[in-house]
């Protein structure tokens, strides 16, 4: 609240007294509590507080750096919490010490906070996703996964979304809340993956004539691991047909290149060893007017 008397009074009085009187006074006049021995012991107490947050921070700094398990982001993210919740204690302890009311201040920021959380409280929850995926890691970047929402290789994890690129060339961002709610799949975690094909072979067709042509197809794939072994069993009896299971392991780098060469393989080798590769058939029977 403005002092007009007080200050006219002061600045008469101006030749008559030093720089500092003057300017208690005039604080006096227009700020009430405040003074210069008030305001010089604030600032004092900002730069011990701002010294005090430095050092903090360097030292929480060098702890994270020391936990080699940790993300790089995760540590980027704690620091930035830690020192913005510093900089408002440092805020609050020098409005105190200039005799601010704090506890209005920080109903204030309570208030707030409570509005803007509401607010946004889908973005508030994709950062908590985020946060579990950072800690939980179920994949990193480069990583092939499958996912509820799509599937693809993680082209990038930022706190709100996860970037995924499909192998149609497309970049599909999905929120990590659905992630962590959901199912992932990690193609590529293990290094290695397990196709699996099934084959059809006629009744007249000995299992075990199907089984090595079958085998002899995967030994003339390129790409396919010898262990595990790869393995041909059957799985069913169909109505026209006997089904078989083809399994084998690859790298994951060569599963899609060995999963259609194969395909080709067990064709050629089925026409090779003459096996019949069955098919649904129909017959129609065409019956002539005045038949019996």
């Amino acid at each position: 609240m403005e002092n007009p008397a007080g200050t006219s009074a002061i600045l008469e009085n101006v030749g008559g007294q030093d720089a500092a009187a003057v300017l208690e006074g005039w604080m006096q006049a227009g700020w009430g509590k405040l003074t210069v021995g008030n305001a010089l012991s604030a600032l004092a107490l900002l730069l011990a507080c701002l010294a005090v947050a430095r050092l903090l921070l360097g030292v929480a700094g060098k702890l994270l750096g020391r936990s080699g398990g940790m993300d790089e982001r995760v540590k980027r993210y704690i620091l930035k919490g830690l020192k913005f919740l510093l900089y408002l204690l440092t805020a609050l302890i020098v409005a105190g010490s200039l005799h601010i009311d704090v506890t209005s201040l920080i109903a204030v920021v309570s208030v707030f906070g409570l509005a803007v959380s509401l607010a946004v409280q889908d973005v508030l929850s994709n950062v908590a996703g985020g946060m579990v995926l950072l800690f939980s890691k179920p994949f990193t970047l480069g990583d092939y996964v499958s996912t509820a929402d799509g599937e693809g290789e993680v082209a990038e994890i930022t706190l709100t979304h996860t970037k995924l690129d499909t192998p149609g060339g497309q970049r599909v961002m999905l929120p990590n809340s659905r992630l962590t709610a959901g199912q992932i799949i990690n193609y590529t975690v293990r290094g290695v993956r397990r196709a699996d094909h099934t084959v059809t072979a006629s009744y007249d067709d000995e299992p075990e004539a199907v089984r090595r042509a079958c085998l002899r197809a995967l030994s003339r794939t390129p790409g396919i691991l010898p262990d595990p072994t790869p393995q041909v069993v059957l799985t069913a009896y169909g109505e026209s047909a006997i089904e078989y299971h083809v399994r084998f392991w690859t790298r994951t780098e060569d599963y899609w290149d060995a999963h259609f060469r194969s395909l080709e393989e067990i064709r050629s080798a089925f026409a090779r060893d003459g096996v019949t590769m069955t098919y649904n058939h129909l017959n129609v029977h065409i019956v002539e007017d005045g038949a019996k």
